[in-house]
């Protein structure tokens, strides 16, 4: 250490140097790094999702789940495997174990599914990977709102799929954009029975014929007067008088076209969810997922950018409204660390200001402060930390201990310049004062570090969320123990003084001769009656004992991001379209009665997979609430759910 301090002290100029860079290392670290609200703590999970035509469960879990299982058993760093069967959809997902990097798993996955594929019967599915997203991957919700009201639901859904959800997929950061509501556009083909008897056709004669009469195929080219023309067949139908006029067969040498047996429609999809909004009936909705390991912030932003422009080009009356992100809880809980760190360091600075009793050698300890905090910052780019909860809670529990060297080695850096003969070079004297207090402090921050460590055994979703807030906090103390060594040296020696007065004798600042002046009666006091100091201690322990018995526990801190997500779950055998009514009985009656609520967006059942695989019985609303200062029946609300068993 001794050696460390001199180095430092014969090198200044390019310790200053190296520690300004750090700094503004540091601050461009803190850019850069990913924003969110808590520590993702999901798992390193795969999801197989493969949607079928209408297979009962028992027969997706048969035919579909059960090969992709066992298609994924055996892979490296696997952990377990756990798979859903529903009506209609399969969904397998498939952990790893911590730590392993998620498009490693995927590719795994990727390449296993080749085997499932060739064991599921042609015709049931086609297994394919999820999203590249968590559980905390769905950061804004939108819906497409039409103005005119004079578009139906498969124009509103062709809007969203080709325009609105193909432009923001364009944006980086973005993995996947989940359409509900609506109808996907059809060409149905309704046959006539008695027709097909009439004209001898069965149904696999219209499939058949449907098939190989939509499509274009390449006719090479012919050669014409030196010149190559490239010759074009084109089959494939556009509207519905194309559809019609397939030929199903020749009789008699007239032709059977499709009209004749069938009525060619316009229509949508079977639909296995739907969303509807404030009580006026369906709504069409979007998800936006974002890639692992962004910037939520960033992401959330460049997406309402691009919505902006997606607005200036969608038909008239047609906009995207954007009704729930993330951003907001990344907000508020940025907000809460950041306001608890700026009073931590406007405590610190006013107290060192006081106690230490000079300009300088506040300047020298405050120091400390940025320098740790950029160390810390580094450390977290360095090993993908993002900047949350807890990781900036840990920097703002260790903010009052980065202080401790500097304040150790100021102090006594100012003892022996008031001690030291005054023609000893004063560079001589800071040597030899931080040498002496170096490994004291050495040890106390190591001692505090070792405090944390079981923290860094936590395994799971506990480890996934308090282990940021030790790697931070013991970022943060390494940090301060390299500035008390390398630099509260070199700037002890270039911002410190010897005292001009004559004497040895240390004189304290007044505010610490007004706390020593009530402190040492009241020392002098224990010391002489010892018996009183071990009561007095035994009584706050057990005091303290009985009071943390009545405290409540939570795992996580509770956030009140000032809306509500509610959970409704009806009947197993309920069908789509009285989910869709009830959910809108619910939203009417939830704003009639309660005018703090702004807005209510419910989600019935599955849209696209992606998300989530919920079945028809299962809704999840969104209540948008005004600000709690313009709530007024708060307490009415309260007392109904009270009288009617939980229920509105």
């Amino acid at each position: 250490m001794t050696r460390l301090i001199e180095f430092a002290l014969r090198s200044r100029l390019l310790i200053v140097v190296v520690g300004a860079l750090f700094i503004g290392a540091g601050v461009w670290a803190y850019r850069q790094l990913p924003v969110d609200a808590f520590p993702d703590v999901t798992p390193a999970l795969v999801q197989v999702f493969t949607e079928t035509e209408g297979l009962a469960p028992e027969e997706a879990e048969k035919y579909i789940t059960y090969p992709v299982e066992t298609a994924m058993n055996g892979l490296p760093n696997l952990h377990e495997i756990r798979s859903v069967s529903n009506f209609g959809l399969s969904v397998v997902n498939i952990y790893f174990e911590d730590g392993t990097d998620i498009y490693f798993a995927r590719q795994l996955v990727g390449e296993r599914l080749q085997l499932a594929r060739e064991e599921i019967p042609e015709g049931f599915g086609e297994p394919e990977m999820g999203p590249i997203a968590t559980g905390m991957g769905q950061v804004l919700f939108y819906f497409v709102e039409d103005e005119t009201g004079k578009r139906g639901p498969e124009e509103m859904r062709s809007i969203q799929d080709w325009l609105i959800k193909f432009n923001i997929q364009t944006v980086p950061g973005v993995t996947e954009v989940l359409s509900l509501g609506g109808d996907v556009k059809q060409f149905q083909v309704q046959v006539r029975p008695v027709d097909l008897l009439r004209y001898d056709l069965s149904l696999n004669d219209i499939l058949e014929s449907v098939k190989t009469n939509n499509s274009n195929v390449g006719a090479q080219f012919i050669v014409k007067n030196s010149e190559e023309y490239v010759v074009r067949s084109i089959g494939l139908a556009e509207k519905v008088t194309d559809i019609e006029r397939i030929v199903l067969k020749v009789k008699d040498g007239t032709p059977v076209y499709l009209s004749q047996v069938a009525d060619v429609v316009v229509g949508g999809e079977v639909r296995r969810g739907l969303a509807t909004m404030n009580g006026k009936g369906e709504a069409l909705v979007g998800m936006v997922l974002k890639l692992i390991g962004t910037n939520t912030s960033d992401v959330i932003r460049s997406v309402k950018d691009k919505m902006e422009e997606i607005n200036r080009i969608l038909p008239p009356g047609i906009k995207v409204v954007p009704y729930y992100d993330q951003a907001t809880l990344v907000a508020k809980c940025l907000h809460t660390v950041t306001k608890a760190l700026i009073e931590a360091v406007i405590l610190i600075v006013i107290i060192q200001l006081l106690l230490l009793g000079g300009l300088r050698p506040s300047v020298v300890v405050l120091t400390a402060i940025p320098f740790s905090l950029a160390f810390s910052f580094l450390v977290m780019r360095y090993f993908g930390i993002s900047a949350n909860l807890m990781s900036l809670g840990g920097l703002a529990i260790a903010l009052g201990l980065l202080v401790d060297g500097a304040v150790v080695m100021v102090e006594n850096v100012d003892r022996m310049l008031r001690e030291s003969d005054p023609a000893e070079p004063k560079i001589h004297v800071v040597a030899r004062a931080c040498s002496e207090v170096a490994r004291p402090i050495l040890f106390s921050l190591l001692i505090i570090v070792i405090v944390f460590l079981p923290l860094f055994t936590l395994q799971g979703v506990e480890g996934k969320t308090f282990k940021p807030l030790a790697q931070t906090m013991a970022a943060a103390m390494l940090g301060s123990l390299l500035f008390a060594v390398l630099f509260v040296p070199v700037l002890a020696s270039l911002l410190m003084k010897r005292p001009k007065s004559e004497g040895t004798e240390h004189k304290e600042f007044f505010v610490l001769r007004w706390l020593l002046r009530a402190y040492r009666p009241a020392v002098s006091f224990f010391v002489r009656k010892p018996s009183v100091a071990v009561a007095i201690a035994l009584i706050l322990l057990v005091v303290g004992g009985f009071l943390f018995t009545r405290l409540g526990s939570e795992f996580v801190p509770r956030l009140n991001e000032g809306d509500l997500l509610i959970r409704a779950t009806m009947a197993p055998s309920i069908s789509l379209e009285e989910s869709r009514d009830t959910m809108t009985r619910f939203e009417r009656r939830l704003m009639e009665r309660f005018p703090e609520v702004v807005r209510v967006v419910t989600r019935v059942g599955r849209g696209e997979v992606g998300a989530h695989a919920d079945p028809v019985n299962s809704a999840e609303a969104f209540v948008a609430l005004k600000p709690m200062n313009e709530w007024t029946t708060a307490h009415l609300a309260s007392r109904t759910l009270r009288q009617n068993g939980g229920s509105l």
